[in-house]
């Protein structure tokens, strides 16, 4: 069957043409016999207690240097279940569609949908699309849930003792960085990309090497800056950081500085954060670099109680700041 230009309001009136989609376009990429038996409701098997999820992307623009919204549903959602220490297993997908949409573009996205899930194993086992007039939403938004199985318990952020060692995986403000320019049409030499990518690689490596961990999570929204004072509130704790550890592109710099902004506070899509017992600190660095998307995992700081529910950042000069909350919106529908 020929595939239409563009998706019309038919397209999700439940009848030929949403048959169609379904079958030619999401069955095609996403098939496995949950998914395909079509029921209702998606009937799953787990063995041990869960951790479930729920996400909706609307970030701006849907194509950009180094994914587009689809690659970025699939990887935020399996990030949130990998934090947990979660093996995912099962997502849902849900699509808004406005009409006049591109029906190649979709393709794009549902197949970059498709190869982002074979990094963790995980499948779409149910879904559905709306498509709205024109103008009712902005292209293209999607809603997906995930459920995976716990593989390493205790993780939390009110779990931070005193004397863990805080790891970041990798460079900070990427994403951030790599919509902004898009954005603005900045012709920043380098190839800029966002960082968008599954982390449960890199969270496997550390549960294969029996690491103790006390808190994981993903800097995505307010990045880094956001990641340590909610730990720090949560667990009652200062975390005390060294500045000139922390990973910076240069090229993330340079557009901080353009815009005023903080490298710190911009949001990460591929990117976390890992508080661990000081004894495990190597060992979990060790695990990390032997995972592509985590080789540049670096140690920036450790917990103290100098200064209870606040960040420290120490200079390379000696001089110290509490680094804040990001404050107001920095970049709307950065994901």
């Amino acid at each position: 069957m020929t595939s239409p230009k563009q998706i019309q309001l038919s397209h999700g009136g439940g009848g030929e043409e949403t048959n169609s989609l379904i079958h030619d376009l999401f069955y095609h990429y996403f098939s496995n016999d949950t998914l395909l038996a079509a029921e209702d409701a998606a009937v799953l098997e787990v063995k041990k207690k869960i951790a479930f999820t729920t996400d909706s992307f609307t970030v701006s623009p849907i194509f950009f240097n180094g994914g587009n919204i689809g690659k970025l549903a699939i990887a935020g959602t399996v990030n949130d279940l990998a934090m947990m220490g979660a093996k995912p297993l099962y997502l849902s997908a849900s699509f808004m569609i406005e009409e006049g949409f591109s029906f190649d573009d979709l393709k794009t996205i549902v197949k970059a949908m498709a190869e982002e899930l074979k990094h963790s194993g995980a499948k779409i086992v149910c879904g559905d699309t709306k498509v709205v007039p024109k103008g009712a939403v902005d292209k293209l938004f999607i809603n997906t849930s995930g459920i995976g199985e716990i593989e390493k318990e205790g993780i939390s952020a009110n779990h931070l003792q005193e004397g863990d060692i805080i790891i970041v995986s990798g460079d900070v403000g990427r994403h951030g960085a790599a919509i902004l320019m898009e954005r603005e049409g900045l012709g920043i030499s380098g190839d800029l990309k966002s960082d968008c990518a599954t982390l449960w690689p890199a969270v496997q490596a550390l549960i294969d090497a029996n690491v103790s961990i006390s808190a994981m999570r993903d800097a995505t929204r307010g990045g880094l800056s956001a990641v340590l004072n909610e730990w720090a509130e949560q667990s009652a704790v200062c975390l005390e950081i060294k500045e000139s550890n922390i990973p910076v592109d240069q090229a993330v710099q340079g557009i901080c500085e353009l815009f005023g902004f903080e490298a710190f506070d911009f949001a990460n899509e591929g990117t976390f954060i890992l508080s661990v017992p000081e004894k495990d600190a190597q060992m979990a660095l060790a695990a990390l670099h032997t995972v592509e998307v985590t080789k540049k995992a670096t140690m920036i700081g450790q917990v103290s109680r100098k200064k209870e529910g606040r960040v420290i950042l120490h200079s390379a000069y000696g001089s110290s700041r509490y680094l804040d909350l990001p404050k107001g919106e920095l970049l709307p529908r950065i994901c």
